[in-house]
């Protein structure tokens, strides 16, 4: 597949392409543009030049637009979602699922685009004070292979109802579902230039859009690691930042529970897109005199979870996306057996058959007994594996849930108010859910504390956080 750079789909400058590999089969599926730093500048270029005429339109306009997109991305569900699936490996309905996704949140920025003023207020002894909000200008965006389409939908909605122009990087192993999103919106009549789609590395691409002085702002997902190096890259020219970074999401399961819905909680939870999601559920804490049961039930429970080709009918978990996650799966619990650590009461390898030999499969995996210290617990482990531990009360229960770097999102099931509150105030997270785990509207403000990043997605703060404001003080 071509980049989209000015309205034209185009080659890359450097006559390159790299194969798009589907992680269930090992086949390729397509291939894509390798592009280089040249790419990225011509994109920006590009972005600068559709800037003044897009950020004039009202804001229900430049929304129209996405709106309309959304409504053919609904109509063409089935065929994007099968190209998801294709290149990232989720199951056909999760990947149908993101795709509607993708539509819910332009929609969305189409309700909310009416609001988008600034302020007025008169303040005695002052005069007459005006806030002025005015879209940032040319912004990146840097997508992660894990929800691609939805990633991206957060990113461009808000922006491009701002009234900025955006240059996209979408991941290097799931590429062509952004791709053809964006020929979606072409097609419902974005000007040219608004919308750019540089594909590549990340050391090449993405390194450009943190480092590009005329991009004012960079959206990034992905890793700790490299989003320190896109903070470091980018701060020369002071730029805006929105950093959603790794995580480690607690459950914490209370003995008043309704125990077979939180076992379906967990299973939503953690093994939804095989693991690979910054807010699955990555440790798992049960109050002590509910344990053995809740474990009992969740062992049964996960050994009914069947793994294949995301294609295929009645698939509950596809591969993961790329072999180096697999391996690091593999390494961490593999390790757990290599020290004598712990007991893996179910998965722990790859499943059987020939028909899933050349794929990046894992079997949904349980570990119990753990030490504290375990990687397994203080890692962001991206995949089906879940350590589980029992602990005493809320207060060990918090306590251990806050031991972690990361503070992205965290969950407890309980039907105690008082729990309820107190979780909710202690801790440490961007997003704290009750009795459920994963879903976050687009209604909903997204983003992490402490290593889990800086900044918010979605809602109306987004929509914010993609202007800048002028205060205008008037004394007549």
């Amino acid at each position: 597949m071509k980049m989209l750079i000015n309205g034209e789909w185009c080659d890359s400058v450097s006559g390159k392409v790299f194969p798009v590999h589907n992680p269930a089969t090992g086949e390729v599926v397509d291939q894509a543009q390798l592009g280089v730093e040249d790419d990225v500048r011509a994109a920006v270029e590009a972005a600068r030049e559709a800037f003044s005429d897009w950020a004039a339109k009202e804001p229900r306009v430049r929304a129209k637009i996405l709106f309309s997109a959304a409504e053919e991305v609904r109509r063409r569900n089935a065929e994007l979602g099968a190209l998801l699936t294709a290149e990232q490996g989720k199951p056909i309905r999760e990947a149908i699922d993101e795709i509607n996704g993708f539509a819910n949140i332009l929609e969305y920025y189409y309700a909310l685009s009416a609001g988008l003023q600034g302020e007025f207020m008169d303040l005695r002894g002052y005069g007459r004070a005006t806030v002025i909000r005015r879209p940032l200008g040319t912004c990146g965006a840097i997508i992660p292979w894990n929800m691609p389409a939805i990633i991206m939908g957060w990113k461009i909605g808000a922006a491009l109802t701002a009234g900025n122009t955006m240059v996209v990087k979408p991941a290097s192993t799931a590429p062509l579902t952004c791709l053809r999103l964006a020929e979606i919106l072409e097609e419902a009549g974005l000007p040219p230039g608004v919308l750019n789609v540089v594909t590549g590395s990340g050391e090449t691409v993405g390194r450009e859009i943190a480092r590009n002085p005329a991009i004012r702002k960079v959206s990034f997902t992905g890793a700790v690691e490299t989003g320190r190096e896109v903070a470091m890259d980018a701060a020369p020219a002071m730029k805006h930042l929105m950093l959603e970074l790794g995580g480690s999401d607690p459950m914490i399961v209370c003995d008043d529970v309704d125990i077979p819905a939180a076992v379906e909680g967990v299973i939503r939870g953690r093994f939804y897109n095989c693991g690979q999601v910054c807010t699955a559920v990555k440790r798992l804490y049960i109050f002590d005199s509910i344990a053995d049961e809740f474990i009992r039930r969740l062992k049964t429970r996960v050994e009914k979870i069947v793994v294949g080709n995301g294609i295929d009918r009645g698939v509950d978990m596809g591969p993961m996306n790329n072999r180096e996650g697999l391996e690091r799966i593999a390494g961490l619990v593999d390790a757990v057996r290599e020290r004598g650590e712990g007991e893996i009461i179910t998965g722990g390898r790859p499943p059987g058959g020939e028909a899933l030999r050349d794929g990046n499969f894992y079997l949904p995996t349980l570990v119990t007994g753990l030490p504290h210290d375990s990687p397994l617990f203080t890692e962001e482990v991206f995949g089906p594996v879940l350590p589980i531990a029992a602990v005493h009360d809320l207060d060990e229960a918090i306590e251990r849930a806050n031991s972690s770097r990361y503070g992205l999102g965290a969950s407890v099931w309980t039907q105690n108010p008082e729990v309820i509150a107190r979780a909710a105030e202690d801790l440490e997270a961007g997003i704290v859910w009750v009795n459920q785990h994963l879903r976050i509207p687009p209604e909903v403000p997204f983003g992490g504390t402490k290593a889990s990043g800086i900044g918010r997605e979605n809602g109306s703060r987004a929509l914010e956080d993609y202007t800048e404001g002028k205060a205008v003080l008037v004394r007549l």
